[in-house]
């Protein structure tokens, strides 16, 4: 019998090896003094000394991944920007509580090991890790040949970051005559995305395609980077404290579902359409899959990747903190007092095993 080495079986250590010596410099630039150790060991150490004066210091953390966005980099060969979108969907989970994260982890996995592309996505995770002030402390690349295709891969990550109990935001804050801000989101972020290439391989669309409306590329559109929000909520934390009182991450499910996981009961928020107008990708999902607006709602951000509450009183001075840190934000609605009127239509009313308050959403969106 002839022997069999790893290789042959399809699993390249060597090209593991170079991947790590590729990304190295990229992952070390998210490491301060409280970061132990380099690159390459068994666990990443965080000095969390510097917490100790905290009178009940909470651990928050989160894990997610970015769908099949991937498909859409395999597809176009580009790489250095879905590790973005990674941190932007694990780290903005971390920070609606009012966390400071502090490190992150990645787990790649690959049907075939290219360095270059790994390090491309591992640069990605870092310079996302950077925007949003958390050390990338350990991760892992692993082949997995016959499961999956030569060139298929996913991405996935994990994030710690910690928050004094008695200043964790969320539904308890929450009350009648708050206002519900909105942030911008910078397209259509992470999620959705089998819905929306199913939309454009039916109409024959390729990535390549010039599209007017979006002034670049099919293919530039659908890679738009995720915001990252974690340091301006951190920054309207620090700005707003009290007032500031939820802050919710819309994903998976859309505006109203996500704006619910941080509603009490007693409550509805009742969120304007009229406040703003979703960019021209959302319109052409809409059109080109003749998709109803009931499913857009509940599967793409259409627009709004992020909600916060506030004390009425300090609605303005978010919108304009906001603003000026580069992130277009408005007043999108109000927190009501008790149930939705029996007579309300687009009424959410809980997602996720949470059944706290309501979302009503009404109105219609603005002229193009």
């Amino acid at each position: 019998m002839e022997p069999l080495t790893y290789a042959e079986a399809g699993v390249d250590v060597e090209a593991g090896d170079r991947a790590v010596e590729l990304m190295k410099a990229a992952v070390a630039r998210t490491h301060g003094r409280e970061v132990l150790g380099g690159v390459g060991g068994f666990a990443g150490l965080y000095d969390l000394s510097a917490f100790k004066d905290y009178r009940r210091p909470l651990l928050a953390g989160s894990t997610d991944g970015v769908g099949t966005k991937v498909a859409v980099a395999r597809a176009l060969d580009k790489h250095d920007t879905i590790g973005l979108d990674l941190v932007a969907m694990v780290v903005d989970d971390v920070v609606v509580c009012g966390a400071k994260p502090l490190v992150m982890t990645d787990y790649i996995a690959c049907g075939r090991v290219v360095p270059e592309r790994i390090a491309a996505i591992v640069a990605g995770i870092a310079a996302g890790c950077e925007l949003a002030g958390c050390a990338l402390v350990g991760g892992e690349t692993a082949e997995h040949p016959g499961l999956l295709e030569p060139d298929e891969y996913d991405v996935a990550g994990a994030a710690f970051g910690v928050v004094e109990a008695e200043d964790v935001l969320g539904a308890d804050r929450v009350r009648a005559g708050d206002a519900v801000i909105a942030l911008a989101s910078s397209g259509l972020h992470a999620n959705g995305y089998s819905l929306v290439r199913r939309v454009f391989g039916r109409a024959g669309w390729g990535y390549e395609r010039y599209v007017e409306e979006l002034g670049r590329t099919l293919g530039e559109e659908l890679l738009e980077p995720t915001r990252i929000y974690t340091a301006d909520v951190l920054a309207l934390v620090a700005a707003l404290d009290p007032d500031l009182h939820a802050v919710a991450h819309v994903t998976g499910g859309g505006l109203a579902a996500n704006l619910t996981l941080v509603l009490p009961a007693g409550v509805h928020a009742v969120v304007d359409r009229g406040t703003w107008r979703p960019g021209a990708v959302f319109d052409l999902v809409a059109r080109l899959g003749a998709v109803p607006r009931a499913d857009l709602e509940r599967t793409l951000n259409l627009g709004v990747g992020m909600v916060a509450v506030t004390d009425a009183g300090r609605a303005v001075e978010a919108v304009e903190l906001l603003v000026a840190r580069g992130v277009p934000a408005w007043v999108l609605g109000t927190i009501a007092d008790g149930p939705p009127p029996p007579d309300a239509t687009h009424v959410v009313l809980g997602a996720k095993g949470v059944r706290g308050g309501a979302v009503v959403t009404v109105g219609e969106h603005g002229p193009a």
